[in-house]
């Protein structure tokens, strides 16, 4: 709800003239002292508007607004305060941490105003958030879409490490989860420069000359590039282009200034999804390739690699059938190499089925370039 409005002070009967003077115009909840405060706030909320009181024993009014403004920086910030409180108001407004402040005794009308110039600025904040988080999504898809129509083998690999990342960071209580996902998706995003039978060997770990290895691992790199100039990606272009880098935290150029912590440990799992699949490509199963993983447990770290030890392999679900191409559908997992009539390899095994893949096979099919029928992994219920 826009109008949702929090008043916190150390005084009940206060708390209760607030809801008694302005229920009729917003919807008012209180709560007695900061930790009370910033319960709701992680229960209830949002708030478009937070409003304390400056003088409350053990946690004032300046302190908590400041830690609202790291539990919920869209939140409106207002401080109550008497004349004598004046200059940890200004030091307070000075520092960011609100909106304004409101001189005790406050009249209902100029409460009123304030709280409606609180929600305004909140609904423009939300506004804008809204557009920007439109626009960047649809440049994620956009992005997506490319590498799935130019390398399916890139995209399809991109999609089984952001399935290892998401079962990771479920474990971790982690602001905005979706930096992470994304990160994982475009991951592989710098391949589209690669030549496909570079980049096959690579996954599979064959042997490449110096020249084409030096340009494989280059691949985190040019997809940072790519992406670091677009609003709110650059901590995500930071972590893909640390996915090769065995200590993350250890170069911190480039890395963003908001939550750097949480950057370096989206760097790490993102670089551990990387190495499973790596190991998957390679014919390991699920068990065995963590099992060479906590052997590297110092290298990836003991937590990220029990956050991915209860991973469910998406075969255990699904049954191996030999269908027509006419039949593919997205989301099954070949389980053959789909190759030319001249020979050419079009699709590695263990590809699953994209948009832009179906498509292909279905061309080729009808010029009756490959086979008719592949042998492929498929939903039980299929």
């Amino acid at each position: 709800m826009i109008n949702k409005v929090l008043f916190v002070d150390d005084e009940p009967s206060v708390l209760e003239g607030y809801k008694r003077m302005l229920h009729r115009e917003f919807q008012v909840d209180t709560a007695v002292g900061g930790l009370q405060g910033l319960a709701l706030i992680r229960d209830d909320g949002p708030y478009s508007v937070v409003i304390s009181d400056m003088r409350m024993p053990g946690m004032n009014g300046a302190q908590f607004l400041s830690q609202v403004r790291q539990a919920a920086p869209d939140t409106v910030r207002m401080l109550l305060t008497g004349y004598t409180d004046i200059d940890a108001a200004m030091e307070a407004v000075n520092q960011g941490n609100i909106f304004r402040f409101l001189a005790k005794p406050c009249e209902k009308e100029a409460m009123i105003d304030a709280i409606n110039a609180g929600v305004y600025q909140y609904r423009l904040v939300m506004v804008e958030k809204e557009l920007l988080e439109d626009t960047l999504m649809g440049s994620i898809k956009v992005m997506t879409d490319v590498l799935s129509a130019a390398s399916p083998e890139a995209f399809g690999r991109s999609m089984r490490i952001t399935r290892y990342v998401r079962h990771m960071i479920a474990k971790f209580n982690l602001s905005s989860p979706w930096r992470f996902e994304t990160a994982a998706m475009l991951s592989q995003l710098g391949c589209v420069t690669l030549d496909p039978e570079v980049m096959q060997a690579a996954f599979v770990g064959g042997r490449l000359s110096t020249e084409d290895q030096a340009r494989f691992e280059a691949h985190p790199q040019v997809a940072k590039d790519l992406l670091v100039h677009i609003p709110r990606m650059k901590p995500i272009a930071w972590m893909i282009g640390q996915q090769f880098i065995k200590e993350p935290w250890a170069d911190d150029s480039g890395m963003p200034d908001s939550h750097p912590e949480e950057i370096v440990l989206g760097a790490r799992i993102l670089r551990l999804a990387v190495a499973f699949d790596n190991l998957k490509m390679r014919g390991l199963t699920d068990e065995e390739a963590l099992a060479r993983l906590r052997f590297r447990r110092d290298e990836f770290g003991a937590d990220l690699v029990a956050a991915l030890s209860d991973i469910k392999c998406e075969s255990a679900t699904m049954q191996l059938r030999k269908i027509s191409t006419a039949r593919l559908t997205i989301g099954m997992i070949l389980q053959q190499e789909i190759r030319t009539k001249t020979g050419t390899l079009m699709v590695p095994k263990g590809q699953e089925i994209t948009p832009a893949l179906l498509i292909k096979l279905e061309n080729f099919s009808r010029a009756g370039a490959i086979d008719n029928e592949v042998m492929v992994l498929v939903p039980a219920s299929f």
